[in-house]
């Protein structure tokens, strides 16, 4: 951790909240942070142990538990594998399914879908190039992880100059992601989900946020002054974030910890 050599750091105040609360809130940045990157998406399964503390976490039942992720959130489910279902946040917080298996999604510009339509068909040439394409109900992705680096380049190049052009006519921008640029409607990030919830739950309770990506700042910055912010990745970077843990160790200790703490209290 960053502050590993304070006397109290932010994760043991943290704790110490989490020591004497009924109840708590605990929102999960998914690729990454749970699970290690995987060139197949669908083989990025989460890391030894994560999906058994997570159980243990949920099965006190003291403990709000969402998953905020890019991805679509149906893709979820069935890499998590847990037994009981926490609250799931897809498309950077333009869908939702709750814990009973509701879903949501917010409603998307008539303007907005037409552009993403377009440049999904003019992304299809990409694919010869070794990039993956991925479509979202509220976004249009490229992934290049894998790839040389003169091959990222050509395909973040071609994307940042298509792409300009429809994000002046629609409410669209483009956003660079780990080993992949986005194109994606206004109005909704990670920070809208973590608003949500924190509006849902008790204004004194203890709350954090656990992701790796830049994507995952806007959740530090909405997070703040209500909870802690935990940047989860191998190497250090400037961040919102007042922790950092290093993948998997430190991120099953951080787990562990809190189903010990938390669950002590009940």
């Amino acid at each position: 951790m960053t502050d590993r050599d304070s006397p109290e750091t932010p994760v043991d105040a943290l704790f110490a909240r989490l020591e004497l609360a009924a109840e708590s809130l605990l929102m999960l940045d998914y690729d990454g942070t749970l699970a290690p990157f995987r060139a197949d998406p669908a083989q990025a399964f989460p890391y030894p142990g994560v999906i058994e503390i997570l159980d243990a976490i949920m099965a006190h039942g003291s403990t709000r538990m969402a998953v905020i992720s890019g991805r679509p959130a149906r893709e979820l489910t069935p890499l998590l594998g847990t037994h009981a279902q926490p609250e799931l946040w897809g498309s950077h917080g333009w869908e939702r399914i709750f814990a009973d298996g509701r879903y949501q999604l917010d409603p998307i510009p008539a303007d907005a879908q037409a552009a993403l339509q377009s440049a999904s068909v003019q992304a299809e040439q990409t694919r010869a190039w070794g990039a993956r394409l991925e479509r979202k109900p509220s976004a249009l992705a490229l992934h290049w992880r894998g790839l040389r680096e003169d091959e990222a380049h050509r395909i973040r190049a071609w994307a940042q100059s298509e792409w300009k052009a429809l994000c002046a006519t629609a409410p669209l921008s483009v956003l660079d992601f780990e080993a992949g640029i986005e194109l994606r409607v206004h109005g909704r990030t990670k920070a809208h989900a973590v608003a949500t919830l924190l509006q849902e739950c008790n204004p004194d309770i203890p709350a954090a946020y656990l992701g790796d990506d830049v994507t995952d700042e806007d959740a530090f910055v909405a997070l703040a002054g209500r909870g802690l912010g935990v940047l989860v990745r191998p190497q250090k970077r400037e961040t919102a974030a007042q922790a950092w843990l290093q993948p998997p160790e430190e991120l099953l200790a951080f787990l562990q910890r809190w189903e010990r703490v938390h669950g002590r209290t009940q």
